[in-house]
């Protein structure tokens, strides 16, 4: 039997009870009917469970979905959803900045290098434990990190206790690395481009449904995005796609998907988290959209070229309700990351503080680490990225995001140590459209146009 990761109801229950339990709902009397039923706990390590349920306790997780849906929330007040809402709840929400409002290709290309290649860097430990992060590292002598994860040296005893991500061991290990491979960290901005190129910057959350169906093939759609992919295919419309028996609506899609409106918006960080806001609610709640319009808000602002990384991130909490959960987390990590002269101390504050509580993907803890990364390295390129990947959890996903601030801080493709970019070789693979294949400097160019356009 086909086992369909990220959206059998059985899978999706245990998801959504923690999602529950975080989002200020009382889940106990759901989860106590689902035990007693047999009703298994959410998969602990992909996104399918390896046996099937009954009919009748697919039934019944699909009843108890709906029912967990519908039950009140304490944190409806601090953590709204609506722009206008969330607005009202963020009392420095920022105006368009006192610099110039432009960029360059040069400074973009930078930005699309530095996503490629924290993205390619975290790759082939991605899903992996903090713990064998760091001893794979540290087998090769490679840690703290300073360049791309390595095969060559790791006893063997080590890699069968903790072998590399096997979607990505063949692409992303220093010695096999020949061109940017396809990740969905780079399809989201593609799609992006795409949309902007389609629709123009006041497109609609439906537009952006319409280009998902149109250009992205539904096996490359994960959490969040494959069940807003689902839904949508059985009629339902935004936003209710994001809250439809989607248990990921916290997660850390949204976010991933953000760049695109930062870039396209130098100097204009409120402007970057609505066009933000527009595409993650499709997919997304709460602390999954501000995430993403966080994120958004950051890199508009370090698209100028005008504000150091300290000055973007606290520009990206002006957009982002304060008394939220991801506020709440990216303050204290950037404390922490002020306070603490050893990163390794940082990260291991963060998961004592998240790891038993919140899924690998949540958007908090992942935000949280991204800000406290840039905040320790001082928006460093290399230190950037190597610190997000460092932390674990979603490390392609922090990596990418990460390189892409470095990067536009760093303000040129020269600027970016060649041990990063050269095995790039100017060339990214991937399924989205027409751009398999293409260099990194024309993406530049084809993001540079849109910053341009009304």
């Amino acid at each position: 039997m086909l086992r369909l990761t990220w959206v059998q109801p059985e899978d999706l229950i245990g998801h959504e009870l923690r999602q529950a339990a975080q989002d200020g709902r009382e889940p106990k009397a759901v989860a106590a009917r689902w035990r007693a039923a047999g009703g298994p706990e959410a998969p602990a390590t992909a996104g399918a469970s390896p046996t099937p349920v009954s009919r009748y306790l697919r039934r019944l997780a699909e009843d108890l979905l709906d029912e967990l849906a519908d039950l009140p929330s304490t944190l409806a007040d601090d953590e709204p959803t609506d722009l206008d809402r969330i607005r009202a709840a963020c009392p420095d929400w920022p105006e368009r900045l006192n610099a110039p409002a432009g960029t360059t290709p040069h400074r973009l290309e930078a930005a699309w290098l530095g996503r490629a290649t924290g993205c390619l860097l975290g790759k082939p430990v991605e899903k992996l434990p903090l713990d064998a992060i760091r001893r794979l590292a540290r087998a090769t002598g490679n840690w703290p990190l300073t360049t791309y994860f390595t095969a060559r040296g790791v006893p063997a005893e080590l890699l069968a206790q903790h072998p590399w991500n096997r979607r990505s061991a063949s692409t992303s290990l220093a010695e096999n690395i020949d061109g940017m491979p396809e990740d969905d960290d780079l399809n989201y901005p593609l799609l992006n481009l795409v949309l902007l190129q389609r629709h123009g910057r006041n497109f609609t959350t439906t537009d952006v449904a319409r280009t998902w169906l149109d250009e992205l093939p539904a096996g490359r759609t994960f959490t969040a995005e494959r069940v807003a992919y689902r839904n949508l295919l059985k009629g339902l419309e935004p936003p209710h796609t994001a809250r439809h028996r989607n248990p990921f609506r916290e997660w850390i899609g949204a976010l991933i998907r953000a760049d695109v409106h930062g870039w396209t918006n130098p100097g204009r960080p409120a402007a970057a988290a609505e066009q933000a806001h527009r595409d993650a609610t499709l997919t997304h709640t709460a602390n999954g959209v501000y995430a993403a319009m966080f994120t958004a808000a950051v890199i508009a602002t370090a698209a100028t070229g005008d504000h150091d990384v300290h000055a973007c991130l606290r520009t990206g909490l002006t957009v982002v309700p304060p008394r939220s959960r991801l506020a709440r987390a990216v303050r204290h990590a950037v404390q922490l990351a002020h306070e603490e002269p050893d990163f390794d101390t940082v990260v291991d504050a963060l998961h004592a503080t998240y790891a038993g509580t919140h899924h690998w993907v949540h958007a908090v803890p992942n935000t949280a680490l991204v800000a406290a990364a840039l905040t320790h390295a001082d928006g460093d390129f290399a230190g950037s990225n190597c610190r997000a990947v460092s932390g674990g959890w979603d490390t392609d996903s922090n990596g990418a995001t990460a390189g892409s601030v470095a990067g536009l801080l760093a303000g040129h493709p020269a600027a970016l140590p060649d041990r990063w970019t050269a095995p790039l070789k100017n060339r990214l693979s991937t399924s989205v459209g027409d751009f398999n294949g293409i260099g990194f400097d024309t993406l530049a160019h084809l993001t540079h146009r849109e910053t341009l356009r009304p």
